[in-house]
């Protein structure tokens, strides 16, 4: 019996030797990088994910939203849901914002719960544009877009369920001038929170998306036509930003989604992230976060052109995201559905330990059910 244990044992810690070895990339120097003077304790990113728990009239976090970060607090970088900059940004039911003092002071306490674990966190940006319907949004006022084309398909509301998405109005170039400052306005409350930086939601057909796409961007102004006005939207939100959070551009990230939008056709979508990419190289971001899709290498894409640090998401498991380190394709992996299931996921990449099944009809209900009861190896 003594020695089928030592043999058992022994065997169990050659497997957790050979699991860890296999992502050690994800963990050990010199791959960890640094945001600025922002250490990362390791090369994992919580990806930001809707989750519809905030307060449906005010989006203010209750403190199960404390909970939920500070369990997922074992990744190096955190990266918020996405969370709306003013109150015309709303699309989606339950969705957080960041325009009000409730919404700083009950940031504050997110913020306050990672930090205590040694995380790091930025808030992601949000303005949905024309993704949108007027049951989940706190004004009158109509959704917003580059110009007046209806999203084809569906969307979520508490009051009515599935209901199409609503027609937009073309923003006026006053009104683009008014909504980049409203960007830049969230990101100077953000810091007040806590947050350590701020990323643009700039991916998967929300507003400044909307801007880069040729379909939904028919614009004649500036802020329309050939490639370089396509991409005028991002890059003067972008810039005021960084003159937002005080000139520090490390505190700024940005997400993008070459193929992956609601109803987006880009028509030239190389040309314009080529483009984009090269444009963002004189910001000096903190990060560019890619999301993997269809169609085209965008992550090997971006990576060519903006050469910078880098944040690649989209269904990595541990070792497919250390090889992805180890080739330099890739400074930080993005994490996204597992974190949900997972909180402890980096300890479990170590080990080599199964994943938590995930609970998809719990994503975006109400309450504690799917987000805070997931168990951890330790538990």
């Amino acid at each position: 019996f003594f020695r089928a244990s030592v043999v058992f044992f022994c065997t169990l810690i050659s497997a957790r030797m050979a699991a860890a070895a296999k992502v050690a990339a994800l963990f050990a120097a010199p791959t960890l990088p640094s945001l600025g003077p922002l250490a990362l304790k390791n090369c994992i990113v919580m990806a930001p994910m809707t989750r519809c728990r905030a307060d449906c009239h005010s989006g203010v976090l209750s403190d199960l939203s404390v909970e939920y970060y500070r369990q997922r607090s074992t990744a190096g970088l955190i990266i918020t849901e996405a969370t709306c900059i003013s109150p015309g940004a709303h699309g989606y039911a339950r969705t957080p914002g960041i325009y009000t003092l409730p919404h700083v002071l009950a940031w504050r306490k997110v913020t306050q719960a990672v930090h205590d674990k040694g995380s790091a966190i930025f808030l992601q940006l949000w303005h949905c544009g024309r993704l949108a319907h007027p049951l989940n949004r706190p004004t009158l006022e109509p959704p917003v877009a580059p110009s007046a084309v209806r999203a084809a398909g569906q969307i979520w509301t508490d009051q009515a369920q599935m209901q199409d998405y609503a027609a937009p109005r073309a923003l006026s170039t006053r009104e683009v001038h008014a909504t980049i400052q409203e960007f830049a306005q969230a990101a100077e409350t953000a810091l007040s929170a806590g947050f350590d930086g701020v990323e643009l939601h700039a991916a998967s057909g929300y507003l400044p998306h909307q801007f880069l796409s040729s379909n939904v961007n028919q614009r004649t102004d500036a802020y329309g036509g050939n490639v370089d006005n396509r991409c005028r939207f991002v890059m003067e939100t972008l810039e005021a930003v960084i003159e937002a959070v005080g000139g520090a551009s490390h505190k700024v990230g940005i997400k993008l989604s070459p193929t992956v939008g609601f109803d987006i056709e880009d028509k030239d979508a190389e040309e314009v992230y080529s483009t984009l990419a090269r444009k963002l190289k004189s910001l000096k971001l903190g990060y560019l976060h890619v999301m993997r899709g269809p169609k085209f290498d965008a992550v090997g894409l971006l990576r060519r052109e903006y050469g910078a640090t880098l944040i690649a998401g989209g269904e990595h498991n541990g070792e497919s995201g250390a090889e992805a380190l180890q080739k330099g394709q890739a400074d930080l992996i993005a994490y996204g559905a597992a974190y949900i299931a997972n909180p402890d996921l980096p300890e479990r990449f170590r080990r080599g330990a199964a994943l938590n099944p995930l609970d998809r009809n719990t994503f975006y209900s109400e309450g504690h059910k799917g987000y805070i009861d997931y168990p951890t190896l330790a538990a």
